[in-house]
């Protein structure tokens, strides 16, 4: 092969093990300025922007060190002895030296955005860190940490944007985050039922358990939501109709889960069309509140 032809092979081989598809988890940086109603401001918009860039770059160097890590277990999963690393398309040292280059590059683009969004890179990258040198093996606790990079990446798009990030924004972000991850689980667990789970941690965890942990982390969410949506001074209706579209996703989730999906998220939720359509109304709703008569 010609070494230009090898070079955007191994162009694709790293973008790939970038994990693009996971990406769209830190489209949570718009969703503070979106909900304060400034999304539509040039300046605000660049700079949610940016900080998406800053997120997908950090998030990336995380995911290249978790490959090199769990190489010799992805090799024995049919679906992770694919990725690029497992596979031997990407080099231990490539991957790492990317992941390094990433890491640092982010931080850098973070800080000149804002210093505290540099702050959060680098609890965020602390945190990944953590996670896979100790905390993953540390049941409930692998939950919760998961969980905080989505609640990180939403403070993340408010500390860019300079925007105030309520109490009932943080805590619906941390309910859903706890809700999305609690069924991950569930859906590795339920995967493995009479084998050895993957996941080590798994072996500490029920079915019952976890079937609590959702129905708990649903119902704070939405009644978390609901409380903020019948405060708001304007616009109460269009607040209180989107309640149940966001009701009927969370239980359509569930459902799903116990069908055997959910052990990749963010497939399960651009796949299904019903969460896609629930989706799309409750944005409609949620948006309307907030841009309709202001």
């Amino acid at each position: 092969m010609p070494a230009r032809g090898r070079f955007w092979t191994s162009c694709r081989v790293l973008l790939r093990a970038c994990r693009p598809r996971q990406w769209s988890k830190n489209l949570l940086v718009f969703a503070a300025p979106a909900a304060a109603g400034w999304i539509g401001r040039p300046a605000i918009a660049a700079e949610a922007l940016a900080a998406l860039v800053v997120l997908c770059m950090i998030s990336s160097a995380t995911y290249l060190v978790n490959d090199v890590r769990d190489r010799e277990q992805d090799r024995l999963d049919p679906r992770k002895r694919l990725r690029p690393v497992a596979a031997g398309e990407l080099s231990v040292r490539a991957a790492l030296w990317t992941a390094a280059l990433l890491a640092v590059a982010g931080i850098a683009l973070a800080s000149a955005i804002a210093l505290y969004l540099g702050l959060l890179a680098v609890v965020y990258l602390a945190m990944t860190a953590s996670y896979s040198l100790w905390l993953r093996r540390v049941a409930v606790l692998d939950i919760l940490v998961v969980a905080a990079g989505f609640v990180i990446r939403a403070l993340a798009g408010g500390v860019a944007t300079d925007v105030y990030l309520s109490r009932w924004f943080v805590i619906v972000t941390a309910c859903c985050a706890v809700f999305l991850v609690t069924a991950k689980r569930y859906a590795e667990l339920r995967a493995h039922a009479g084998f050895a789970p993957a996941r080590a941690t798994l072996r500490r965890y029920s079915l019952g358990h976890l079937r609590l942990t959702l129905a708990l982390s649903a119902t704070a969410a939405v009644v978390a939501y609901a409380a903020w949506a019948f405060t708001r001074p304007e616009n109460v209706v269009l607040c209180a109709l989107s309640i149940l579209p966001l009701v009927l996703w969370l239980a359509r989730y569930a459902k799903l889960i116990g069908m055997g999906g959910g052990q990749a998220p963010e497939e399960l939720i651009l796949h299904d069309r019903a969460l896609l359509a629930l989706g799309v109304v409750w944005g409609l709703l949620f948006l309307g509140s907030v841009y309709v008569g202001s």
